[in-house]
């Protein structure tokens, strides 16, 4: 499963193929890539067009809410041992505790995450975390833009963070599990059910109400990725001085 996990990780880099001389606005836009991408984007586009999205609804016709509930209390609780370390490699003593009780509250009195006590009777927020943001917190650039096939939105310090997540932090590496293979493309595969479901909305938004969609989705990211490596804070850099 190591070697799968690999796999997955060079195929989050392994987007950018040939492209064309950069343009002033590419440059301006830290987007080299730009034609690759939006190549990319449009055949990531046909995947979720023709498979995605009809596997979504299949899921949400089978599943009632209360069941995609359970599901995403089980995964965001299989989650939070990563999120722990990377709240620890940032410093985030507080966040870290938050996730430490969350992961314990839930495994027990959660029957194993799929119900959510932590959130509903002890109101400990829920939160995300991965090394792609640690590494921004220790200051590695984003590096230029990249448009990933399957994955979307990859910047080169991303996809090195999604590596190490994967491969190295995940504690399920660890546990010898029959069918680890099984385990893992079902995990995969529910995760990605779940984040389509709750992201369907505002991405069929976007798609509506963009001119250029690719310069949306790519403003977009940026800055809901900045958001998350400040924590939701509030950006204090480049104020202006009095």
């Amino acid at each position: 499963m190591f070697k799968v996990r690999v796999l997955l990780a060079m195929l989050a880099v392994s987007g950018l193929g040939a492209c064309a001389t950069p343009t002033p606005e590419m440059t301006a836009n830290n987007d080299p890539f730009e034609t690759t991408n939006r190549k990319t984007l449009e055949i990531n586009g046909k995947i979720d067009r023709y498979f995605v999205l009809p596997t979504v609804g299949a899921y949400f016709y089978v599943v009632p809410d209360a069941g995609r509930r359970l599901v995403h209390n089980l995964l965001q609780n299989i989650a939070a041992p990563n999120i722990f370390v990377n709240d620890v490699l940032q410093g985030e003593t507080k966040r870290a505790g938050q996730t430490a009780a969350r992961f314990l509250i839930n495994s027990t009195f959660g029957l194993g995450g799929v119900f959510d006590p932590a959130s509903k009777k002890f109101h400990i927020p829920a939160h995300g975390e991965d090394f792609g943001q640690t590494l921004a917190v220790w200051g590695a650039p984003e590096g230029p833009y990249m448009v990933a096939p399957l994955f979307g939105p990859q910047p080169p310090r991303d996809a090195a963070g999604f590596v190490v997540d994967a491969v190295v932090l995940d504690p399920l590496n660890y546990i010898h599990i029959k069918q680890h293979v099984w385990w893992d493309a079902g995990r995969y595969y529910f995760s990605l059910l779940d984040l389509r479901g709750q992201t369907y909305d505002t991405v069929s938004g976007i798609q509506r109400g963009s001119v250029d969609y690719y310069a949306s989705l790519r403003s977009l990211y940026r800055q809901l990725r900045n958001n998350e490596i400040r924590n939701g804070r509030p950006d204090t850099k480049d104020l202006p001085e009095f």
